[in-house]
């Protein structure tokens, strides 16, 4: 491994290590604003009590699934866990300064511009009845 490699594994890592603990703050306040025990959530998540404590710690060792399933539980975004996870895919560096924010405009915009390039598929011009971007399914 190259020591530009190691970097960016080293980079990645303490991305992923920033963003489990960002989400655990988010849903250990999320959970206390609503007035919800851990017990219940852990219940509701179906893990147990000792493991949400170490999600809402930020335990680096926490799984993004349950990270996951506690913030949609909470009615919490997920974009602060897989936004940031793309750009680690990508090999691409994440702006720490998103974190600071409620990433719900961003992942509204992602979804959006999904969505308009599924939908302009659809919206173009017909190929002589050919279907959808020419698939050769008729009418």
């Amino acid at each position: 491994m190259t020591s530009s490699q190691s970097g960016a594994f080293e980079e990645g890592a303490s991305i992923l290590a920033e963003v489990k603990s960002i989400s655990g703050r988010r849903i250990e306040e999320r959970r206390r604003r609503h007035r919800i025990t851990q017990e219940q959530l852990a219940a509701d998540v179906g893990i147990g009590v000792r493991w949400l404590r170490e999600i809402e710690s930020g335990n680096p060792k926490s799984r993004f699934d349950d990270h996951i399933a506690c913030a949609h539980a909470l009615g919490l975004s997920a974009a602060h866990l897989l936004i940031p996870m793309m750009f680690l895919e990508h090999h691409m560096h994440f702006p720490r300064h998103f974190f600071l924010d409620d990433m719900r405009d961003l992942e509204q915009l992602c979804i959006e511009f999904i969505s308009g390039l599924n939908l302009r598929t659809f919206l173009k011009p017909s190929d002589g009845g050919r279907g959808p971007a020419g698939t050769g399914s008729s009418a």
